[in-house]
């Protein structure tokens, strides 16, 4: 039945917000335990663990995410295990942005000068006390702001998790357009509250990008 498009749409999708943000969280956090991982093996001093962190972030980058959402509920349930689609998107979002941060985490790694790396070593510090104490404080300055703002690319790529039935901002408004037919104004709704969640992130992240221009400075 066709009915017009009214308030209560509108709370339906703020609503439903709160599952696009719970999934980034899922998503963020455990994409940054991977990630860790993935920038330690790819700055690693033993060759087998760069290449390890290497062909996973080849891998993952050089597949769509659409492509693990489809592997994680589709294709898993050919081989007799279903997976919910809260399942799936976390596993999915986690491997993807674990790839991505892991490289960011990486470069800013990498971006600190060598020298620093051999004072800790002439110190007698360990790979890991090198990390710890001197190069992940001086990491972490310069991977904020790139964090920030894969965090809201993250924000936005939750609407694929809509084709395996996630019910998110983006699916909800599929759902409200079924029933209201009115596609132009109930997709302008979801994109005006997906910029209220991405605008205050990309506004933090170009402040902060100013703030370590003018530091470095």
């Amino acid at each position: 039945m066709i009915r017009e498009f009214n308030l209560n749409d509108v709370l339906y999708l703020v609503a439903a917000m709160r599952w696009t943000l719970a999934l980034t969280a899922i998503a963020f956090a455990g994409g940054g335990l991977v990630g860790l991982m993935i920038a330690l093996l790819r700055v690693s001093s033993l060759p087998p663990l760069r290449w390890i962190g290497t062909i996973y972030v080849l891998a993952v980058q050089g597949t769509p995410l659409l492509a693990w959402l489809f592997v994680f509920f589709f294709g898993l349930s050919i081989v007799g295990v279903e997976v919910s689609p809260w399942i799936a998107a976390a596993a999915s979002y986690s491997i993807y942005a674990g790839a991505f941060l892991g490289e960011i985490w990486r470069g800013a790694l990498q971006a600190i000068p060598r020298q620093q790396w051999e004072a800790g070593s002439s110190l007698g510090l360990s790979f890991g006390q090198q990390l710890r104490y001197i190069i992940v404080p001086q990491a972490t300055r310069l991977a904020i702001p790139p964090t920030v703002g894969f965090l809201v690319q993250l924000i936005k790529n939750t609407s694929l998790a809509a084709v395996i039935g996630f019910v998110e901002l983006t699916r909800e408004g599929q759902l409200t357009t079924a029933t209201t037919f009115r596609p132009f104004t109930v997709y302008l709704t979801v994109a005006a509250l997906y910029f209220l969640l991405c605008f205050p992130l990309t506004q933090a992240s170009r402040r902060l990008e100013r703030r370590m221009l003018h530091g470095a400075h």
